[in-house]
């Protein structure tokens, strides 16, 4: 696997590379050896984040873990990988059966600033991403949604061609918004 290892507010050091190194041949195991694997390390006040993302063929990996100790979020964040990927083995040999990434024997927010302001809320977007909206049924789409690991997933449904909308529920069930023009 290629590392792309990147720091935000922390210095990487050659203890840390080492370690995610260590931590991250558990899942090496399951994939070819050109895949890529992105990690951004963070550090915001006493919050130590880390991210690994891992692009494979129109699916997206991704695990995020926050925890007072960098090392205790790697050892974290790669078990959170594994049992994705073991969760989702037969859905994932399924759609990449074809060059696959996989190697063949595993194939087999609103924010208030001070007390003053909370009277009038502030909504301040932190993060924009860009992504291609391809065609899916909302199964797919719920399993996109849960492999990296957020609350919604924007797709594009195949049956109707209009966008639509995945989104996990409360009671743990899912949800899908159709819009009508």
């Amino acid at each position: 696997m290629r590392y792309i290892i990147n720091g935000k507010n922390i210095q990487v050091t050659n203890a840390l590379e080492t370690k995610i190194m260590e931590k991250l041949s558990k899942v090496e195991k399951f994939f070819v050896p050109d895949t890529e694997v992105h990690i951004t390390l963070s550090v915001e006040k006493l919050r130590h984040i880390i991210e690994i993302t891992i692009p494979i063929k129109g699916t997206i990996l991704r695990a995020e873990v926050e925890d007072r100790d960098m090392y205790a979020c790697i050892d974290e964040v790669v078990d959170i990988l594994e049992k994705q990927i073991l969760k989702f083995k037969n859905k994932l040999r399924d759609r990449h059966r074809h060059d696959s990434p996989f190697k063949e024997e595993f194939v087999s927010g609103i924010l208030f600033k001070t007390e003053d302001e909370q009277k009038e809320p502030s909504l301040r977007i932190e993060r924009t991403k860009r992504f291609a909206i391809k065609p899916m049924d909302a199964e797919e789409a719920a399993l996109e949604m849960d492999l990296i690991g957020h609350n919604f997933f924007v797709f594009r449904n195949g049956d109707t061609d209009e966008v639509n909308v995945v989104y996990k529920r409360h009671n743990g069930t899912y949800g899908l918004i159709e819009p009508e023009f």
